[in-house]
């Protein structure tokens, strides 16, 4: 499923292990807000391809998606940290240019289907005209406070500072649908965790089950004979959100080139390819900016408040009061059953 953020595209040469969300019981993850969020904003709409909508005409796809979606996590007893974006690199400029073109694009694509009727296609647009305003950004970190929710404010990219969180040892795994995790350092990529389950594929009348997969990246590292730097180079090759990648290569024949010469600079003055400004490339996903300044302690969930932030956008008292109840006694659950391993282990 496309969304507003890419990444770069190893699904040809990555191998990921399927998963049930109980395999990460008592696990902490680090979820990388952006990608989620969009997520969110791009599944969870109505038949015609409208956003969830409050009465004011307010979005609310992105709080049905925290709230329910990260009640299950909980529920399978799962801590999220989610980890929003800080200041992109200006070498992202171009690829967020073109971002906003192709939603535009969508737009157009989307209010024309609408016009004709063909409510398929326009579902299928609207999924991709998805932005992040300063209101939804904003009240998805209200809500998440209000959840108990850690919230990590990353100075630059958000999966370079899950993979950081993850490589310290803090956070069991980084989760997000892009590949960049793992070219930012992170041990353990989880793909599919907040949208695990029957999902339509976009343009087609056909639905496939989407499963929560795990990757390793030191047994992926290994399987391919490369090093994590020698990846990144693979990536430089192919494209990333911070270079347009060299024409013709994708990702096998990226790997190719890398595994014969072993390194980009070698590529380079071997083939007579052309990679403008691959060192900076390279050093933001090595050595870009991280933080050291956060905390993945979940709190305790302040009830009158998710309540009254819901309610206000139209959600049912009801339903906001049954997964809170869902929440608390997850976490209850948990605990306990740390508390018994605990007493186990002494004995």
């Amino acid at each position: 499923m496309k969304s507003d953020i890419m990444g770069v595209n190893l699904s040809p040469i990555a191998e990921a292990r399927e998963i049930e969300l109980t395999e990460l019981r008592g696990k902490t993850v680090a979820v990388d807000a952006y990608n989620t969020i969009f997520q969110f904003l791009s599944i969870i709409r109505q038949p015609d391809g409208k956003p969830l909508q409050d009465s004011h005409g307010r979005i609310t796809s992105h709080l049905s998606g925290i709230l329910y979606r990260t009640a299950n996590l909980i529920e399978a007893g799962i801590e999220p940290s989610f980890v929003f974006d800080g200041k992109p690199s200006e070498l992202k400029a171009g690829t967020i240019e073109e971002r906003i073109a192709r939603r535009e694009k969508a737009m157009r694509e989307y209010e024309q289907a609408l016009e004709e009727g063909d409510l398929k296609k326009a579902f299928s647009k609207a999924q991709q005209t998805s932005r992040m305003t300063p209101e939804i950004l904003s009240t998805s970190k209200e809500l998440l406070g209000l959840l108990g929710i850690p919230v990590v404010q990353a100075p630059s990219d958000g999966e370079a500072q899950g993979a950081y969180m993850c490589m310290k040892g803090d956070v069991h795994a980084a989760a997000s649908q892009d590949f960049d995790s793992i070219l930012f350092g992170a041990p353990v990529l989880v793909r599919n965790l907040t949208i695990s389950g029957r999902r339509k594929v976009p343009g087609k009348s056909l639905y496939r089950d989407v499963k929560t997969e795990v990757i390793d990246s030191s047994r992926m590292l290994s399987d391919l004979g490369v090093t994590r730097e020698q990846l990144v180079d693979v990536c430089i090759l192919i494209g990333t959100d911070f270079n347009a990648g060299v024409p013709g290569i994708g990702p096998k024949k990226g790997l190719k080139l890398i595994q014969k010469h072993g390194c980009l600079e070698n590529v380079i003055s071997s083939t007579g390819i052309e990679v403008p400004g691959y060192d900076d490339v390279r050093e933001i996903f090595l050595n870009g900016p991280r933080s050291d300044d956060y905390s993945v302690k979940p709190g305790p969930i302040d009830h009158d408040g998710v309540l009254e932030m819901m309610t206000s956008y139209g959600f049912s008292q009801d339903r906001v009061s049954a997964v809170l109840k869902k929440i608390d006694a997850a976490r209850k659950a948990e605990s306990d059953r740390k508390k018994q391993r605990s007493l186990d282990n002494w004995f």
